[in-house]
């Protein structure tokens, strides 16, 4: 196996065990809708379930077309990521890192709709009366491999910069 696609794997790995491992342990320990305050006024531990995407996008409890969407999307964002990663620069690390950080998140939020057609959230961030939608680790992946896929563009077009001056200040 190519050392890019080894080390997206590793990494997606690494983000589906504690995404599957936290959501159980909320399942077992919460009733679903329960909360336990952490830290007042700022965070709790919930247990709510998503129809969903990440931080509650399109959760709507009254319709069943989002299972079926996001399923077809993970699947095609698989894809996707696949064909990225065996095309990508062997050098570029955030790039690689954050494609593997997005496909762990995306595959541990596909185990929970295959499995029972909602995503387990509990992470509950709020000040006063103001909450972020509830999320998971998966989502955390998510967010996190966006943000380097998106430093890795920003690296990659400070690399070309000087060369286009370059070519610019040549005409």
């Amino acid at each position: 196996m190519d050392q890019r696609l080894k080390t997206a794997v590793l990494l997606a790995a690494a983000i589906i065990v504690p995404d599957q491992i936290t959501k159980a342990v909320i399942q077992q320990k919460y009733d679903l809708w329960a909360s336990d305050t952490v830290i007042p006024g700022f965070f709790n531990i919930v247990h709510v379930l998503n129809k969903g995407a990440a931080f509650g996008f399109l959760n709507r409890p009254d319709s069943d077309w989002q299972i079926w969407f996001f399923v077809t999307v993970t699947i095609a964002a698989v894809g996707f990521i696949y064909y990225l990663l065996t095309t990508a620069d062997r050098g570029d690390r955030f790039f690689i890192w954050g494609l593997g950080l997005i496909l762990g998140g995306a595959l541990g939020n596909l185990i929970d709709r295959l499995r029972t057609g909602l995503v387990v959230d509990f992470l509950d961030f709020y000040v006063g009366q103001y909450h972020w939608p509830a999320f998971n680790v998966a989502d955390i992946a998510i967010t996190c491999g966006a943000f380097a896929v998106l430093v890795s563009m920003y690296m990659q077009n400070r690399r070309e910069k000087p060369v286009h001056r370059r070519r610019l200040a040549a005409k």
